[in-house]
């Protein structure tokens, strides 16, 4: 059992190469008409060869393959990898090993491959589940195909979990109803609900900025969260992060390592870091890990220096309460009393500016008491505001 303060060791691996790129996606993904996958498979594994000899004493409780779409990856890379963590590091009895993928890739030989090679739990991007809103956010598959994808994914993985974006232009909150009530039958114990945002240097950004691209308002758009909080509610999926939905014991446990700032290593094009690096006097140093974002000078610095670093920084105490906080609060259960002694040497009400967080508590975004500091479903409702009042101007 993961509790708060004994979270795992996780491993991130990004495939950063997509059939196609979304509109709205602002990740570091990029469509390429060729993969060299033994090159690339090669190289993924001397990065983490790297992170390895860096931390030899972590037991990992998490793979997760992003992207990009890592279904695309061949099966034989993921389970190469898998085989490399599993030599390097002790690994969780129950360890939670993730593929992300999309409905245009799958098939059922490719997921029984991914299965057999050691993969125990997909997060399939279906995004809608009617053809209209599909083709409107650039999807290469319909709905058919979504569905189909998810009927393959439950014959093959005990686990899974599949995202929906809503607030589409002009989303009706009757069909949104009627949509997620669909995909709460077919869920197998957890779901990701995503509000539609503009995000900038995606083609939706330059479409809204052009006036040719509309979202809903602030009160449809309200009303539509209110309907996804009561239909998950109803059918007993707990909301315990603001967009990630569960029943009890399926939540995503490599995603809660982000939220519970534990500890994790990065490896592939982009792929971000937070490791404690033990020097050789014993002293410990948090460290924020960024790899090459760009695929191909990511990949030249692989073959040339066994890794892709771009920049490790050592966070301070202040930047590390800042994105502790930030990150805890989406949570639905409260930062405990030991991780802030354990970041910032001292509880909330210390380390924290007392007037703000007494602000917060009293207009009943925030709570802080002996289980530690937590948001109210008001404040994680607006969690951007609250954190933006918390920390002002440091966020």
């Amino acid at each position: 059992m993961i509790t708060p303060e004994t979270v795992p060791f996780g491993i991130y691996i990004h495939w950063p190469f997509c059939l196609s790129k979304c509109p709205y996606c602002d990740f570091n993904s990029h469509v390429a008409n060729h993969v060299d996958h033994t090159r690339w498979r090669a190289a993924l594994r001397a990065e983490l060869a790297v992170g390895a000899a860096r931390h030899p004493d972590r037991v990992v409780g998490s793979i997760f393959f992003g992207g990009g779409t890592p279904s695309l990856m061949d099966p034989e890379t993921a389970g190469a990898l898998i085989a490399d963590i599993k030599t390097y590091w002790r690994v969780a009895d129950d360890v939670e090993i993730t593929l992300e993928a999309n409905p245009g890739t799958v098939e059922i030989d490719r997921f029984s491959a991914f299965a057999a090679n050691g993969i125990n739990r997909v997060s399939l991007g279906i995004q809608a589940l009617n053809d209209r809103d599909l083709e409107f956010l650039g999807r290469v598959h319909n709905a058919a195909e979504a569905r189909r994808a998810l009927d393959v994914a439950a014959t093959v993985f005990d686990r899974f979990s599949f995202d929906l974006i809503y607030a589409r232009p002009d989303h009706d909150p009757t069909a949104w109803r009627r949509e997620l009530r669909e995909g709460l039958e077919i869920a197998n114990g957890h779901i990701s609900l995503y509000q539609l945002t503009i995000e900038p240097g995606t083609r939706f950004y330059t479409l809204h900025q052009r006036g040719e691209l509309k979202v809903p308002g602030e009160d449809l758009a309200a009303e539509l969260y209110d309907i996804t909080q009561e239909e998950t509610e109803l059918a007993g999926y707990g909301c315990y992060e603001v967009s990630n939905h569960a029943k009890p014991g399926q939540e995503s446990r490599h995603n809660l390592v982000y939220w519970r700032y534990g500890d994790y290593l990065g490896i592939g094009p982009g792929a971000h870091g937070r490791e404690a690096v033990v020097g050789a006097d014993g002293q410990i140093t948090p460290m924020a890990v960024r790899r090459h974002r760009a695929p191909d000078i990511w990949l030249d610095r692989v073959e040339k220096l066994g890794h892709g670093t771009r920049e490790e920084v050592v966070l301070d105490r202040d930047e590390r309460l800042i994105e502790m906080v930030m990150m805890g609060l989406r949570l639905n259960e409260a930062i405990p009393l030991s991780r802030f002694d354990r970041v910032a040497g001292a509880g909330p009400r210390d380390v924290l500016d007392a007037e703000r967080l007494e602000t917060l508590i009293v207009s009943g975004d925030l709570v802080c008491d002996g289980a530690g500091l937590r948001a109210t479903q008001q404040g994680r409702n607006r969690l951007n505001g609250v954190l933006g009042y918390l920390f002002e101007p440091s966020v």
